[in-house]
């Protein structure tokens, strides 16, 4: 193996798990989150050499990023499918064996519906939410990640706890779907 592979194994390969939430995340889709992160892993690999020093988490998910955008312009803005509620590809909270059944649907139903809550916010919003909460990234990486000020990642970022907190407290009085 050569030098220049097991630099980039050792440096980004640490953050694949976060390429592909944020794939998941911005694609609504994890076949399509797949490809993503595929063509994303290769063009940071082909371009590897062009990195100097810095985030190579920030750098690998403005790949991530890029490379969602680019997927979004070719299907030429094809209208969004909801998320599917019956989703079993690792969206929903893992349950410990410790757990009563009925806690255990309880904590997995709220679960869906904060899935299903930021899944339709709008892109913008989505992206910098997953990139602080999920990701723990600063607002300096995350701009670095989407190209904004950071002024505007920080208030993006607000309109999104807003939005989500909104959606989140108006589905409370909402009554159990049975999935039967």
């Amino acid at each position: 193996m050569d030098d220049r592979r097991r630099r980039f194994e050792a440096q980004a390969l640490p953050h694949l798990d976060a390429a592909y939430n944020l794939a998941r995340w911005l694609s609504r889709s994890s076949p399509d989150a797949d490809d993503i992160v595929q063509e994303a892993m290769l063009r940071a690999f082909r371009n590897f050499d062009a990195l100097r020093g810095g985030d190579v988490k920030a750098w690998l998910l403005t790949i991530v990023r890029n490379c969602h955008l680019t997927m979004a312009a070719r299907r030429s803005r094809q209208p969004l499918t909801s998320i599917d509620e019956n989703d079993t590809d690792g969206a929903t909270a893992l349950v410990s064996d410790m757990q009563d059944p009925e806690s255990a649907s309880i904590q997995a139903d709220e679960r869906r519906k904060l899935d299903i809550a930021i899944a339709t916010l709008p892109e913008e919003y989505r992206e910098v939410l997953v990139l602080r909460e999920m990701e723990d990234m600063s607002y300096s990486e995350i701009a670095v990640v989407t190209g904004a000020p950071i002024g505007t990642v920080m208030s993006r970022l607000a309109r999104a706890r807003a939005a989500l907190k909104e959606k989140w407290l108006n589905r409370v009085g909402e009554p159990c779907h049975d999935v039967r």
